[in-house]
């Protein structure tokens, strides 16, 4: 057994503990506690000294794309929504290999960049399933969600049938799993948002995951059926001419459907009204916010302290790096705090951690610093002294300062 000391440890489910330790055993959490406090357990083999650091767990990543890691700094920012997609859409043509060793190289890059910064599971959003074998050899815990687009299919089922079908050939395993998500509102049609649901409905132990409310292109569609949306599905000769506007939210649209429960990661919630919000904790399902890719998409900042006011549950992602500078989840809680400057530091690391955990299915191992939990857990150095470490901690933190516990050796 291993006992690690440091100036603070963040158990994220109970308050930070001053001079805390962390006893940890074949990779599992022992025991914590505080220097004045209870001793350790007996056994313990060797002592490492962290010094002015605070222990946490490591971060969870609710929502990203791994596999457009490849178009870093390709696409520009825009102003409004639609440009943008419209430019990853050009981006794209002619390079949906998955195999590419390009796009199997940035995946696997990404994969380890989002480690330094000291991830521990992912929420990816994939096209092709690239991303899988990667993160099965990686130490990242994962869901893999087969995205399914289609605004105008022939046989929505016979759509889901096949993405099950390719879902169930992949190895998964209890640390990295594959579920699937319907895109969003704009490019899922009714029918097969229907069974995308009730495909996950067969599947109780992996969560669902959707793109909802997230420009006001979006929301002008769903209220009107026109609108930049509609032009760009007439574009790509997607558009469905039978297909009714409904008139109400994004949200409304799709929790009326019967497609939102606790089991769905809602993904930006840009766009979501008070009301959108209620509806959403009621049904307990969790936004997944991702602030710095709707700023560089130009779907707008999140209304990020409404998120915490309607007492739903928050989660938090990068998104890709089509939209974001890095997979840091530190400098994502930076621009959630400049966001929402009231709300308290202890939430913002609880949607981080606990709650992106709880999201992807991954709570009893990941999450928090208990007795029996996985001791995914990273130390990061702190100025000596600090006295708000949680405060310091959605301030930014650069990967250079986050080390994982399992590979210090030095005290």
């Amino acid at each position: 057994m291993i006992r690690y000391q440091a100036s603070w440890v963040l158990p994220v489910a109970d308050p930070p503990i001053r001079d805390g330790w962390v006893v940890v055993d074949r990779g599992r959490v022992v025991a914590l506690g505080h220097r004045r406090g209870p001793a350790e357990p007996a056994g313990v083999t060797r002592e490492v000294d962290l010094g002015a650091a605070v222990v946490l767990p490591g971060l969870v990543n609710a929502h990203t794309h791994l596999e457009l890691s490849w178009l870093r700094g390709a696409i520009a920012p825009r102003p409004t929504f639609v440009p943008w997609v419209r430019d990853v859409i050009r981006a794209q043509r002619g390079r949906i290999d998955p195999c590419a060793p390009a796009i199997v190289g940035a995946i696997e890059a990404a994969i380890e960049e989002a480690r330094r910064s000291g991830t521990a599971a992912v929420g990816d959003i994939s096209n092709t399933l690239a991303s899988f074998a990667p993160l099965a050899a990686s130490r990242l815990r994962a869901v893999v969600f087969k995205e399914l687009i289609g605004f105008h299919p022939d046989d929505p089922d016979a759509v889901v049938r096949e993405a099950c079908e390719a879902i169930d050939a992949l190895a998964a395993t209890g640390r990295v799993r594959a579920s699937l998500a319907a895109h969003a509102p704009y490019s899922v049609a009714p029918l097969l948002f229907r069974a995308i649901r009730q495909a996950v409905d067969r599947r109780p132990f992996v969560p669902c995951s959707v793109h909802l409310a997230e420009s006001p292109e979006e929301v002008e569609f769903i209220a009107t059926g026109g609108g930049a949306w509609r032009r760009l599905l007439e574009d790509v000769g997607s558009w469905n001419p039978g297909w009714v506007p409904p008139g109400v939210s994004p949200v409304a649209y799709l929790a009326d459907a019967g497609f939102l429960d606790g089991r769905v990661l809602v993904v930006h919630g840009v766009q979501a009204g008070a009301a959108d919000l209620a509806r959403l904790a009621a049904l307990g399902a969790t936004i997944v916010t991702c602030p710095r890719s709707n700023r560089y998409t130009g779907a707008g900042d999140p209304p990020v302290a409404a998120f915490y006011a309607a007492g739903g549950r928050v989660a938090v992602g990068t998104d890709s790096l089509a939209s974001a500078p890095d997979l840091n989840l530190f400098a994502e809680l930076a621009a959630l705090r400049a966001l929402a400057p009231a709300v308290p530091a202890a939430a913002l690391i609880d949607s981080a951690t606990r709650q992106g955990a709880r999201a992807l299915g991954f709570d009893a191992e990941l999450g928090t610093i208990a007795p029996g939990r996985a001791a995914a857990l990273i130390a990061v150095r702190i100025p000596p002294g600090t006295a708000d470490v949680e405060e310091y901690l959605v301030r930014g933190i650069d990967p250079d300062r986050v080390s994982w516990l399992d590979e210090v050796t030095e005290p």
